[in-house]
C-alpha cells in the first residue's frame, strides 16, 4: 500500500485519519504539506510500528532538528525496516547530523538517504561520513546537494569511500568544493572499492583543470554510467579531457550532462566521435552551450552513424537556426533510437520546423517527446505539425511554449489532437495568448480525449 501526498495542509483531523492509513503502508510521501516537528513524533512511532515501511519521503517541510530527532528514534528501534529516507529542504542544520550518524550506524537496512537542500555544512557531514564508516552501514545512495560543503569535506568523504563498497550513487551538486577538492575526490573514487555507478558534481567550481582526474574515474570505474558536470567552466579544454575517459573501451557511460559548461562548436568533433562509437551512450545534455548550426550539424552526422544508440539529446539555447534543421531531419529520418529531442529557445522558425516535419514523419523516426518552446514559430507551421501529430504515432509529448501561434495555430494544433490516429498525450502551451472560445475549444476537447493533458 502507497500513500503519497503533496502541496496539502493537514489539518488535525485529516492527519488523524492518515496516521491510521500509514500503519499498513509501504511507502509514505508528504511532501510540501507543511508538517512540523510533532508531525515526527507522530511518524517515529509509524516507523516502530509498521515493518513493512520501506520508503519515507518528507522534502519540503520545516521539520526541523528537533523532527529529525523524533524520527531517528523510530529508526533505531529493532522492528524498523526503512530503506529510503528523504529529507531534502528540511531546515536541518549540522545538528541534525549526529542523530543520523547513529542510524547510518545502526540500521543496516538504510540503503538511501536524500538530505540536499538543509545547511548542513562541512561539520555536519565530515559526522554523517563517520556513520558511514560503521561497518553496519550498507549505504547505496547519498545526496548531499546545496549542503553548504567546502574543500575541507573531501578527506572525510574519501574515507567513507574507502571503506563502503556498497555506495553506487554520489551527488554533490551545488556546494563550493573547487578544482583542487575535485581532483582529491577523483583520486579517492579512483582507489575506492565501491562500484559507482552515479556522480553528480553539477555547479561545484570545476574548471578544466580538473578533468583529467575525472576522466581518471571514467577510465577505472566501469560501473559510472550517469555523469553530471553541468554548470561547470570546463570549457572546450576540459571536454577533450573528459572525453579521452568516456572513449576509453572500460568506460561504459550512459547518462552525459554537460549543460552551461563554456562549450562551442569547437568541441562538437569530439562529441560526435562520441556519439558515433560509444554504443552505451544513451541521454546527453548540451543545454545552454554556444554550439552553433556548425556544431550541431555534426552531432546530427554522429546520430546516423549506425553504432549511435543515443535516445535523448538536450540542445536547448545552444544558438542554433533555421540552417541546422536540414541536418536534424536527416539525422530523425536515420536514427531508429532517438526517443527525446529537446530543441526548444532556438531560432529555429517555421521554416525550420517545416524541414523537421518532414525527418520526424519518416517511417525510421521514433521520437516520442519533442520540445520546440520559445523557437520564433507562427501558425504558419502548424499545418505541418498537426500533420506530423495526427501520423506519427510514437509522439505522444509536445511542448509549443512561449512561440506565438494565436487562434489560428491553436486551433490547427486541436484538429489534429482530435483525431483517432494521433497519439500526443501531453501538450505543453505555456505563455500562449489565445481567445476565450479557444480555451473553451481546450477544454471541450479535454473532456472528450480524458488521456490528453494539456498544460498552460
Amino acid at each position: 500500500m502507497e500513500l503519497d501526498i503533496q502541496c496539502e495542509e493537514l489539518s488535525p483531523s485529516r492527519w488523524a485519519e492518515l496516521l491510521t492509513t500509514m500503519k499498513s503502508c509501504k511507502t509514505i510521501r508528504l511532501d510540501d504539506c507543511n508538517l512540523s516537528s510533532s508531525n515526527c513524533e507522530d511518524l517515529s512511532s509509524i516507523i516502530n510500528t509498521n515493518p513493512s515501511l520501506t520508503e519515507l519521503k518528507l522534502n519540503n517541510n520545516e521539520l526541523g532538528d528537533a523532527g529529525v530527532e523524533y524520527l531517528c528514534k523510530g529508526l533505531l528501534t529493532p522492528g524498523c525496516s526503512l530503506q529510503k529516507l528523504w529529507l531534502q529542504n528540511c531546515n536541518l542544520t549540522s545538528a541534525s547530523c549526529e542523530t543520523l550518524r547513529s542510524v547510518l550506524s545502526a540500521q543496516p537496512s538504510l540503503t538511501e538517504l536524500h538530505v540536499g537542500d538543509n545547511r548542513l555544512g562541512t561539520a555536519g557531514v565530515k559526522v554523517l561520513c563517520q556513520g558511514m564508516m560503521n561497518p553496519s552501514c550498507k549505504l547505496q545512495k547519498l545526496q548531499l546537494e546545496y549542503c553548504e560543503l567546502t574543500a575541507d569535506i573531501v578527506e572525510a568523504l574519501n574515507a567513507a569511500l574507502q571503506s563502503k563498497p556498497t555506495l553506487r550513487e554520489l551527488s554533490l551538486s551545488n556546494n563550493t568544493l573547487g578544482d583542487t577538492a575535485v581532483k582529491q575526490l577523483c583520486q579517492g573514487l579512483v582507489e575506492a572499492s565501491c562500484n559507482l555507478e552515479l556522480l553528480h558534481l553539477e555547479n561545484c567550481g570545476i574548471t578544466s583543470d580538473s578533468c583529467m582526474e575525472i576522466s581518471a574515474v571514467l577510465r577505472n570505474k566501469s560501473s559510472l554510467m550517469d555523469l553530471s558536470v553541468g554548470d561547470n567552466k570546463i570549457g572546450d579544454s576540459g571536454l577533450a579531457l573528459l572525453c579521452q575517459g568516456l572513449m576509453h573501451p572500460s568506460c561504459k557511460i550512459q547518462k552525459l550532462w554537460l549543460w552551461d559548461c563554456d562549450l562551442t562548436s569547437a568541441s562538437c568533433k569530439d562529441l560526435s566521435r562520441l556519439i558515433s562509437t560509444k554504443e552505451t551512450l544513451t541521454e546527453i545534455s548540451l543545454i545552454d552551450n554556444n554550439l552553433r548550426d556548425s556544431g550541431m550539424e555534426m552531432l546530427c552526422q554522429a546520430l546516423k552513424d549506425p553504432k549511435s544508440k543515443l535516445q535523448e539529446l538536450w540542445v536547448r539555447e545552444c544558438g542554433l537556426t533555421t540552417a541546422c534543421c536540414k541536418a536534424v531531419s536527416s539525422a530523425l529520418s536515420t536514427n531508429k533510437h532517438l526517443k527525446v529531442l529537446h530543441i526548444g529557445e532556438n531560432k529555429l522558425g517555421d521554416a525550420g520546423v517545416e524541414l523537421l516535419c518532414e525527418g520526424l514523419m519518416h517511417p525510421n523516426c521514433n521520437i516520442q517527446s519533442l520540445w520546440l518552446g520559445n523557437c520564433d514559430l507562427t501558425a504558419g507551421c502548424c499545418a505541418t505539425l498537426a500533420t506530423a501529430m495526427a501520423t506519427k504515432q510514437c509522439l505522444t509529448e509536445l511542448d509549443l511554449s512561449y512561440n506565438p501561434l494565436d487562434d489560428e495555430g491553436i486551433r490547427k494544433i486541436c484538429e489534429a489532437l482530435r483525431k483517432p490516429s494521433c497519439n500526443v498525450q501531453q501538450l505543453i502551451l505555456y505563455d500562449i495568448l489565445w481567445s476565450s472560445e479557444v480555451d473553451d475549444e481546450l477544454r471541450a476537447l479535454e473532456e472528450s480525449k480524458p488521456e490528453v493533458k494539456i498544460i498552460s
